[in-house]
């Protein structure tokens, strides 16, 4: 059969091959943690199956699937739009092309890598001390994403992460305390940030602007976000547009810092 001719295998046969591992790589990054994971991965199975048949000379079964997928792109272009979006965002950020930027993307550096140095247990003791003041206070940390475009929304500066610092930050008379903080690199590099509000549905109503906010930035970016209510002092982390449950601070660390490697 000529599926198996690899006579004719030319160099960019495999160039080809690399560049179409590489996109489902990244899709699958894009994905990762959240719903659209295991629709991603039906289409993948779905694919190989009407491949297989092709392959195999099953015609009936083949001219079922394949017509199935090519109309389907269309439901795909709805399920996805929040990881299009995310996705047609990092291709549009200014800094896209900058050299660090583009390096950290495909993280072919681990020193460019988002979570080194990241004090994240200065950021969890500060939110455990707000908890149990009820200081509301909301992160986002910054990762392959760019986020210049909120940054300008806010009061730009560059400090250094600590405890004392955030608290200080977030102090209810602390003219820095509304809206988000934004984290680059163990640096804080703006304050009073404004954060584009989620109109999901599903959000429950005991939730405030600030968890909105969360929500907003995560469905938009591949940021992550952590709230501390200033109702109840509970603390949210929020990902990919939903929140993640957590056991205790040490979980809740562990997780933190899986995602930002």
């Amino acid at each position: 059969m000529d599926f198996f001719n690899f006579i004719d295998f030319k160099i960019t046969d495999l160039i080809d091959i690399i560049l179409v591992a590489t996109l489902l790589y990244y899709i699958y990054k894009l994905v990762r943690g959240s719903v659209a994971i295991n629709i991603f991965i039906g289409i993948v199975i779905v694919w190989g199956f009407w491949k297989l048949t092709a392959l195999l000379g099953m015609n009936m079964i083949s001219s079922i699937v394949g017509p199935f997928l090519q109309v389907g792109l269309i439901a795909l272009i709805v399920v996805f739009q929040q990881e299009i979006r995310k996705f047609l965002l990092m291709i549009g950020s200014t800094n896209f092309a900058n050299k660090r930027n583009f390096i950290k993307f495909f993280k072919l550096s681990k020193q460019e890598n988002s979570a080194i140095g990241i004090d994240i247990d200065a950021i969890l003791k500060a939110c455990k001390n707000m908890s149990t003041t009820l200081t509301g206070a909301l992160f986002v940390i910054e990762r392959t994403h760019s986020l210049d475009f909120i940054k300008s929304t806010g009061d730009e500066m560059q400090i250094k992460i600590t405890q004392p610092i955030i608290e200080s930050i977030f102090y209810k008379n602390s003219p820095l305390h509304d809206g988000a903080v934004v984290i680059v690199n163990n640096y804080i590099v703006a304050t009073r940030v404004i954060l584009p509000v989620s109109n999901e549905r599903n959000i429950p109503l005991h939730y405030g602007l600030r968890h909105r906010a969360a929500v907003g930035i995560t469905e938009k970016t591949d940021a992550l976000a952590l709230v501390v209510s200033e109702e109840t002092g509970a603390i949210s982390y929020i990902k990919n547009g939903e929140f993640v449950l957590f056991k205790d601070y040490d979980d809740l660390a562990t997780k933190l810092k899986e995602d930002l490697i």
